[in-house]
Parts: C-alpha cells; sequence; structure tokens
C-alpha cells in the first residue's frame, strides 16, 4: 500500500486519484502506523512552509518521516510542498524544516521581472539520471504552481532544473527520496508516467 499523508494540506485527493488510475493501491492518512507500514509514502500537497510544518509537528508525523520513511530507507517521493520542506529551511515564515536534505528555499526574485508564484506549465531539462525518468523524454513540460525555490547545498542532489528567471532545482533525489517541485498529478501523460515510475521504484539509486 502507497500512504499519502494528510498533514491538513489541499491537492491530496487529486494525487490519490492519479495513484489509483494507475492501478496502484492508496490511502490518504495521518496514521503514523499505516505509515510506517506502508511500502512507500508520497507527500504532496500546496500550502505555507510555516503552516505544514506546525501541522506535521501537531500531528506527530515530522519525526516519522525523518526516522521511519526515510532513514528507515522507505521509498518518499514528495511532491510542490513537498519539495520544499525536505530542507533545512524556508524562508516562507522563516520556518525550520524536516531536514532530509541540506539546503533552503528561497523566493522567486521579488524585482518585478517574474510574476510571483509562477503558474504553469514550464520545462525540465534533466541534469542526472533516475528511475523515475524512465520514458519520460528530456525538456518535457510539467504544471507548475510556485512562488519559492529549492537551493540544495549540495549540486549532486539536482537531478532537474527549471528556468524560471533563475535556474532552479525542479527535481531532486538522494537515496530513497525523490521530489518534484512541480505537480505529477497535473502533468499529463508525462506526469503520470513519473507517478507510476515511482509507484514501482524499489528505492535504490541507479550505479
Amino acid at each position: 500500500m502507497i500512504a499519502i499523508v494528510d498533514y491538513r494540506a489541499g491537492n491530496l485527493t487529486s494525487v490519490l486519484r492519479a495513484v489509483r488510475h494507475l492501478g496502484h493501491e492508496a490511502e490518504i492518512t495521518d496514521d503514523a502506523e499505516k505509515i510506517r507500514a506502508a511500502e512507500r509514502v508520497i507527500f504532496p500537497g500546496v500550502g505555507a512552509a510555516g503552516e505544514t510544518m506546525n501541522n506535521l509537528n501537531k500531528l506527530g508525523l515530522a519525526d516519522v518521516l525523518r526516522r521511519d520513511v526515510f532513514a528507515a530507507g522507505k521509498p518518499l517521493l514528495g511532491i510542490c510542498i513537498g519539495i520544499q520542506v525536505i530542507f533545512e529551511h524556508s524562508e516562507e515564515n522563516d520556518t525550520r524544516c524536516l531536514g532530509l536534505l541540506p539546503g533552503r528555499v528561497k523566493r522567486f526574485p521579488a524585482d518585478g521581472s517574474l510574476k510571483i508564484p509562477q503558474i504553469g506549465w514550464n520545462r525540465v531539462r534533466r541534469t542526472r539520471p533516475h528511475p523515475l525518468f524512465e520514458g519520460v523524454p528530456d525538456d518535457a513540460e510539467f504544471y507548475f504552481v510556485n512562488s519559492y525555490r529549492p537551493v540544495p547545498a549540495d549540486k549532486s542532489l539536482v537531478h532537474a532544473v527549471t528556468e524560471y528567471g533563475v535556474a532552479f532545482a525542479s527535481v531532486v533525489a538522494l537515496a530513497n527520496l525523490a521530489a518534484t517541485q512541480f505537480h505529477l498529478e497535473k502533468s499529463g501523460e508525462v506526469g503520470l508516467k513519473m507517478l507510476d515510475n515511482f509507484c514501482r521504484w524499489e528505492g535504490r539509486m541507479p550505479c
């Protein structure tokens, strides 16, 4: 079973429908025991970093994600806000995040040159191989909704980049963890292909 983490965010149901459409068993849950027992975990959603971390801490799920999912080697996928709170700190609400990966999350430049948030389709260029990309063409377009961008401390974590005023990490990965800034569930065939790849992924990186 695939656990979709319920931390009182929006957009969880659309991810559940997409996963079930692909033929995989999944459930939205805030039950720590169900998340621990799941074969893999998806952490999707939209919202602000501060509220996301507050809810994860109140529900007791922050430590579950750190210890019982990531550290335990269980395949973990972050989507949208799910890529941002896996880093150490976000400028949004000056938030201390999960700290699964070294790095920070920064707002797009507020100099008037960009429409913030970024809303719509944008190109994703791969920089490193990953099983999630299997069968997905390079430079495919995916659907984004974001005002902030991940800035990993280690460039080897970056597996794809996107241009929006600046080049930013739109896919990051380490060991059993992968995350996308774009919404897989809203990105048509290429998004569903990446989602299906995760649902079949054993959590190992290519050699």
